[in-house]
Formats: C-alpha cells, sequence, structure tokens
C-alpha cells in the first residue's frame, strides 16, 4: 500500500513501525481542592515543566544544534506569559482544578494557532499542545513518552513529532517518521531535518493504517511511504537509498562556495527566516544574506504588542550575526490568517481579500511606526537591513509607508538617536496588481521580492489550503511563470534588484527560468542552500534561455512542469 503526505525531511528509510501513541491524560476523577490549593498545584507543575524543559533543551543543544534548542525554551517563555498564567487562574478561581484550568486555556490557544494558514504560524498549535500534554502529565503524575529504547531501524509513527519526545531519542536506532500533522516549515519537520532523519508528514489516519512491527519504506524526498513492501520493492528502494546518500555527500563542496552559474555570473543566495536562531542555522548552511525576515512571530507568540526596544533587539540581533550580508526584513504582515487578537481586528467575511498587511498598519500608523523605528535603529550599526512591505497593490501604500519611514527618521534625529538613514524600501509583489504595475511601483521602490505562494493563490484565484482545487495552486501555470517575468524585467528596467522569497526559488525546475530573466536574488530555506547553490552552478546562459524559450511556448502547467522536471534531470 502506497501512503501519500508531505515530504518534509529528505532521505529514503527502511524499518519496522513503532507506533507512539499519545498517553492517558483523563482528569475526570480529579476533585477541585480550593482555589489556594489548586493554584498551588498549577504553579508547582509549570516550575516542574521549567526545570525538565530546560534540561531537555541542553540535551537537544548538544544533539543538534541551537535552533532546535530554541523550540524547547520557546515553551518556557510562552508558558511564562504572565496573561497566560492569569488566564489559568482566573479558570481555577471559577471553580477548575488545575488541570482543567491548563486544559482550557493551552486547548484555547492550541485552536487559535491551529486556525492560521500559514504553517510556521501554525508549528506554535504544536507548541502548546506539547506544553498542555507535559503539564496534565505532571500534575496527574502519569510516565512520559521515552524513546531512549528504540530497537534498530525504527520508523517511527506517531500523531506528531514534539520537541520533549526527540530528547533520548537515539537516532542511529531511527530510520524514518511518520507522523498524522505537520507541513515542511513545522516543528516536526525542523527537528526531523535536524536529526538527519527522512521524514513523511500529515498521513491522515497513519497510526489507523500501520501497525507495530509492519514493514514500512519512507520516502522524505517524494512524500511516500511504502507500507508491507515487497522484496523487489524494498530491493529497489535500497538502491535509490544509496544513489540519494551519495548526492548529498556531492553536496558538501558548495557549502563555501560562492554562488555563480557555469559562465561565472554571481547570484545572491539568501535564506528566508523567522526569528535570530533561523539566522544562526541560515548562516551555517551558507546563505548569503536573508531574503525574508518575518517579523509577525514578534506579534504572534505574546499576549501584547511587543515595544520599540524587544523589537529593535530582535532586529539588531539579526543584523549583527549577518554582519557585511544583506538582511531584508517584512514589516508586519498580520490580517487574512494570521489573526492576533490583542491588535483588535475585525471578523471580516473574507480576510484572505480584507484589512490585513500593509493596509492594516497604514491605518494604524502609530503602531506601524514602533516598528519603522526599530528597524531604523536596527540597521545603524551594519547598515545591512531593508525594510520590505507586504501585499502591496498600488503605488498609493508606498509612498504612503515611505512618508510614514522619513516622519521616523525625523523622530529619531531630533531624539539623537542612531539610525540608518539611507535604509532601502521595497515592495513584496506577491498581488496580480502589483504584478500588472511593477513598472510603476518600480519607480517608487528601492528593490523588489517576488512572493510566489500568495501570487500564485491570488493570480489562480485558488485557496492553496482547498484540496479539491490544489492542482489548480503551482507557480508553473503560464499565468503565474508570465507575472513573474514580467516583475523581473519591469525591475531590471528600473535597474532596481529583484529577489524571490517565496518557495519556488528552489525549485530546482524554475531556477533556469528565474536565471534568464534576471533575477538577481534566490532566498530559499536553510536546507535548500546546497541544492539550489548546485543548481545555479551547472547553467550556462545558452542552455538556460533555451530551456525558457521551449517552456514558455508550452500552454499548460502540467506540460511546463513535465518537461522542466525532464531536463532538470537528465
Amino acid at each position: 500500500m502506497i501512503l501519500k503526505g508531505i515530504n518534509a525531511s529528505a532521505g529514503i528509510g527502511l524499518g519496522r513501525a513503532v507506533c507512539v501513541r499519545e498517553e492517558n491524560l483523563d482528569y475526570s476523577a480529579v476533585a477541585y481542592a480550593g482555589k489556594d490549593v489548586e493554584k498551588k498545584r498549577l504553579q508547582s507543575a509549570i516550575d516542574e515543566f521549567n526545570l525538565r524543559t530546560t534540561a531537555m533543551a541542553n540535551h537537544i543543544r548538544e544533539q543538534t544544534g541551537p535552533k532546535e534548542a530554541e523550540i524547547l525554551t520557546g515553551q518556557i517563555t510562552m508558558l511564562s506569559d504572565p496573561f497566560m498564567l492569569s488566564q489559568m487562574n482566573e479558570a481555577i478561581d471559577n471553580g477548575s482544578c488545575a488541570e482543567a484550568a491548563a486544559d482550557a486555556i493551552c486547548s484555547m490557544y492550541a485552536e487559535m494557532f491551529a486556525g492560521v494558514d500559514d504553517e510556521l504560524m501554525r508549528q506554535r498549535a504544536t507548541d502548546v499542545r506539547d506544553i498542555r500534554a507535559r503539564l496534565l502529565s505532571i500534575l496527574l503524575g502519569t510516565t512520559g513518552i521515552d524513546l531512549a529504547e528504540l530497537p534498530a531501524g525504527t520508523i517511527l509513527v506517531a500523531r506528531d513529532l514534539t520537541p520533549s519526545m526527540t530528547v533520548g531519542l537515539n537516532k542511529e536506532n531511527v530510520a524514518g517518521i511518520v507522523t498524522e500533522t505537520g507541513g515542511r516549515t513545522s516543528h516536526s519537520a525542523i527537528l526531523a531535518r535536524a536529526l538527519q532523519l527522512p521524514a513523511v508528514l500529515s498521513i491522515p489516519k497513519a497510526l489507523e493504517l500501520i501497525k507495530d512491527g509492519d514493514g514500512l519504506i519512507v520516502d522524505g524526498s517524494e512524500g511516500v511511504v511504502v507500507l508491507a513492501p515487497d522484496a523487489c520493492t524494498r530491493s529497489e528502494y535500497l538502491s535509490k537509498q544509496k544513489d540519494y546518500q551519495e548526492k548529498v555527500a556531492a553536496l558538501e563542496v558548495y557549502r563555501n562556495r560562492p554562488t555563480v552559474n557555469a559562465d561565472g555570473k554571481y547570484y545572491h543566495l539568501y535564506a528566508n527566516i523567522g526569528s535570530a536562531a533561523d539566522a544562526e542555522t541560515a548562516a551555517q548552511s551558507g546563505a548569503e544574506g536573508i531574503g525574508l525576515f518575518r517579523t509577525e512571530f514578534l506579534f504572534m507568540d505574546r499576549t501584547s504588542l511587543p515595544d520599540e526596544t524587544i523589537q529593535y533587539e530582535a532586529y539588531h540581533a539579526v543584523s549583527k550575526i549577518m554582519a557585511g550580508k544583506e538582511v531584508i526584513i517584512r514589516t508586519l504582515d498580520v490580517g487574512g490568517d494570521k489573526a492576533i487578537e490583542y491588535l483588535g481586528m475585525e471578523q471580516e467575511e473574507n480576510p484572505f481579500l480584507g484589512h490585513r498587511a500593509i493596509r492594516y498598519c497604514l491605518d494604524r500608523p502609530e503602531l506601524y511606526k514602533v516598528q519603522l523605528r526599530a528597524l531604523l535603529r536596527a540597521g545603524a550599526e551594519e547598515k545591512n537591513i531593508k525594510i520590505m512591505l507586504p501585499l502591496v497593490t498600488c503605488v498609493e501604500e508606498v509612498r504612503a509607508a515611505r512618508e510614514l519611514l522619513e516622519a521616523c527618521k525625523k523622530e529619531l534625529a531630533e531624539a539623537n538617536i542612531p539610525f540608518d538613514r539611507d535604509i532601502a524600501l521595497g515592495a513584496m509583489i506577491e498581488t496580480p496588481a502589483a504584478a500588472l504595475i511593477a513598472d510603476l511601483l518600480a519607480q517608487e521602490c528601492d528593490f523588489f521580492s517576488i512572493g510566489t505562494n500568495d501570487l500564485t493563490q491570488y493570480t489562480m484565484a485558488v485557496d492553496r489550503g482547498n484540496a479539491k482545487v490544489a492542482k489548480l495552486y503551482t507557480h508553473f501555470q503560464p499565468a503565474v511563470l508570465r507575472s513573474i517575468r514580467n516583475v523581473i524585467t519591469a525591475a531590471k528596467r528600473a535597474n532596481i534588484p529583484v529577489g524571490m522569497c517565496g518557495e519556488a526559488a528552489a525549485d530546482p525546475g524554475l531556477i533556469p527560468l528565474l536565471m534568464c530573466w534576471g533575477l538577481d536574488e534566490f532566498s530559499v530555506s536553510a536546507s535548500a542552500i546546497l541544492a539550489s547553490r548546485a543548481q545555479i552552478h551547472r547553467w550556462h546562459e545558452k542552455d538556460f534561455c533555451r530551456i525558457t524559450e521551449e517552456a514558455l511556448s508550452l500552454s499548460t502547467a502540467s506540460g511546463v512542469e513535465g518537461y522542466l522536471k525532464a531536463t532538470v534531470n537528465k
């Protein structure tokens, strides 16, 4: 049987299933002992949680690195939030036992994050569920999941791979990971890649379909799990596994090489990040800069607005890590699927087309100026920060943002606070409107960055979360390709740099086209840097322009994709 999911961590693993099922956390028999006793029990559990989590973080830091450890320390930060604790205590005041209070508040936050379309945001739901389960386990005195004694050749099958589950995990005995939830940027995927274990995520009902001891093959490159493979299939995948390992080893030669094509022309190869820890990983992976720093995490991981100092410190930290290299920071991209309760955003019938991103920020100038001042200040020392505006649809939005930016400069100058006076302001081109008026926007912007995720969604009028129309959601659609070409052409004519920070920037099939059209900068996930650099290295201009001409002569997405995949894989 073939099971299909998300290819979250590349590689091929063969082994036998060990199914990890959630422990019994039923607290229905726990009696309410009064608010003072319950609050004391809750605080004791939180203290114990913090102690255990700190130990876990230290272990993971030694085993995989600082980025993965921050996933756990971030849980401590979350649980230490005074607002979250006050909500739990309020539930206890209203007659809930400590277990019920922790369950209710954590579940509320998990549901809030799970409702967000952006996978980077949804991973917060995984964190909160992990916090909930471990808090309840401490309160109930149950034994948590211990994966230290797994047999060799284990394929781990679970609802989700939580950070706490990886502690003590002997990766030498684990051949692969299968989960029912998660995506390419979820914590499950991050941890699997850090442990260098093949993983396929989001296989519905995996724990029902797979039993303990079942033979499995996990193809993390293609997002396929083979249940009960026969001898012929095993032999085929053993050969694929060997080929994959050889390719990975060969990519290491690109780690410290410049990003040039076969003719010697230079390109910028940057990374997409969401935190300073991500920047560290990007730098270690060979990134030449940061093409997209998503700032909404600073706002979503809290229950109140981050002030100017908090924002400044976050942006400054990334600027220092990437000293001498560009850092493109996207201003607050909120609304749509990224609702933040304390911002008081109104419910909308169609939030994806509503009061969001740059529209919301321009209507909240005092909130927006806090972020702009923090960015200006953070760029004072290294002068490597560039500001990018999300969801731009018209020239007026860029002009209004620049006007606010100039007002912030004046305020900082009057206060005698150092800032980058020449900071660049650019637009993220992710709407059909922006692509159609790219020539006009290029006269207002210092740079462009193409966001292919939303550009594809809006160009094709497709909800990318709707499985019934998912086949339309591909950047190989001729309409999307023409939009991308139009944006790059407009930037070239205006003599401003143009990059791409959507997932398409790492697609081997699209890279030749982007090179032909003149893209200056490719911004990809840290894990895709070496493979992307290798792809850029292989192409001569005469070849990628011939390939582009042939691809654009095709009239269907399937035709374009099939041709490009066949060409790239030659």
